[in-house]
């Protein structure tokens, strides 16, 4: 497959001889963030939908988190396709389409409102995931490699800032026209919904649905008619003869990178699914669904500010050293949430949003550091291990069987793997020619 950012059919590009600095990489580059806004903004809706569709079908938390499942599932099922679709049409192209797909699927969310049908919900929450996963496959890459390598940790970083600012934003949208305008979302826990309760409550996301499909249509057209620049020759595609003599896995920072990615979203995905459960506990924060998704804006809030200062940081810090810090970081506080109770147990995992803030896009940077030619590869495999957030079934089925509050240890434990890739699996052992 080409590069992302080289030249594909139908698509206008603009070289650029400092891409980083360069005024055409520079509006490419906020035109972009608009993207991991929108990704990071319907991703984070599902935080809210959870815990309604849990009220509204009466689900156990094994349950609960299987939708989430079903999610991630979209990333290992459509990596591979999205990277032949890229190959084939092009990568702006390609962009177009999946956010028109995330838009088909928001109308077959409102679908899924009117009949209501917990299979339904599953099914277009698997298409509108694998629109972002398209996204995912394209954008982050193109992010990481158009411009100086030795600041593609901060430049990602900082684009990945605006997708913390989507997520910072969704728990209020959701809190208020999901939440809000539903008999489960403003009851207490121990509150029994009548079936025609159940079928008002399912229909409250048909508006928010039909206000993110406009806003994704609207967001295809700009994208489709502005000039991408061209990512240059730095991760142009080998030969099939050239590339015989190298290897992925020779590369440590990627073969432990891919882990990384996949164990680090199964902690970021469990903390963000279970929060508003968790907070609403009577001895914890004693909270409604609709008051804990509120507060679920803090968690989101602490990784945009942590994007924007881990961008300004990794300037001048390694990134590697940076990664290890915030993991220590999450680690603590993550004990403080298992065995704490009260409001030091929510705010301690309201905080691990600060520390969890960085992870994903300074691994995946340190993952493809020095792949050269392999990188476009690498990227894929990176991109697929975000179906790590699958497992947090996992939680889910902690949480059933030994206690919501202890589940949160398995959180604690992904937090040591990213610290052992931060101090040691990160190094890269060569460089691609």
């Amino acid at each position: 497959m080409p590069p992302l950012g080289s030249p594909q059919p139908g698509a206008t590009v603009q070289p650029t001889s400092d891409p980083e600095a360069g005024p055409s990489y520079g509006s490419a580059l906020s035109l972009l963030a608009s993207l991991f806004f929108m990704w990071g903004f319907i991703t984070v809706i599902n935080n809210t939908l959870l815990p309604h569709l849990r009220s509204v079908f009466d689900l156990n938390y094994t349950q609960t988190t299987l939708i989430e499942s079903v999610w991630f599932i979209a990333y290992f099922v459509a990596s591979i396709p999205s990277a032949k679709l890229i190959e084939t049409i092009g990568y702006q192209k390609s962009l177009v389409i999946g956010l028109l797909v995330m838009a088909a699927g928001a109308l077959g969310m409102m679908l899924a409102a009117s009949i209501p049908s917990y299979g339904v919900t599953l099914a277009m929450l698997f298409v509108i995931a694998s629109g972002i996963t398209l996204l995912q496959v394209a954008a982050n890459p193109y992010v990481a490699v158009v411009g100086r390598p030795e600041t593609a940790s901060s430049r990602l970083n900082l684009v990945q800032a605006m997708n913390s600012a989507g997520t910072m934003l969704a728990p209020m949208f959701g809190a208020y026209l999901i939440l809000g305008r539903s008999k489960g979302g403003t009851a207490t826990a121990d509150v029994v919904l009548t079936p025609a309760e159940r079928l008002a409550d399912a229909q409250s996301v048909i508006l928010p649905y039909g206000l993110v499909a406009g806003v994704l249509v609207i967001l295809a057209v700009v994208i489709a008619r502005y000039p991408l620049p061209a990512m240059g020759n730095a991760t142009r595609r080998l030969s099939p003869e050239a590339r015989r003599h190298l290897s992925l896995w020779k590369h440590r920072n990627l073969v432990f990178g891919i882990p990384a990615i996949f164990i680090y979203l199964i902690a970021e995905i469990g903390v963000a699914n279970l929060f508003v459960n968790f907070v609403s506990q009577p001895d914890i924060a004693n909270l409604t669904h609709e008051q804990a998704g509120q507060y679920l804006t803090f968690l989101w809030g602490g990784m945009m500010i942590g994007r924007f200062a881990g961008s300004a940081i990794m300037q001048k810090v390694d990134a590697g050293l940076v990664l290890a810090v915030f993991s220590v970081g999450a680690f603590v506080v993550m004990l403080v949430t298992v065995f704490t109770t009260g409001p030091a147990a929510m705010w301690a995992l309201i905080l691990v949003g600060l520390f969890h803030s960085i992870m994903f896009p300074t691994i995946f940077t340190l993952g493809i550091r020095g792949l050269g030619p392999l990188t476009e590869e690498g990227s894929g495999l990176l991109i697929m291990a975000i179906a790590g957030g699958a497992l947090v079934v996992v939680q889910g089925w902690l949480a059933d069987a030994y206690g919501l509050q202890n589940s949160f240890l398995l959180t604690a434990a992904c937090e040591l793997y990213v610290l052992f890739y931060a101090l040691w699996g990160s190094r890269p052992t060569q460089q691609a020619g």
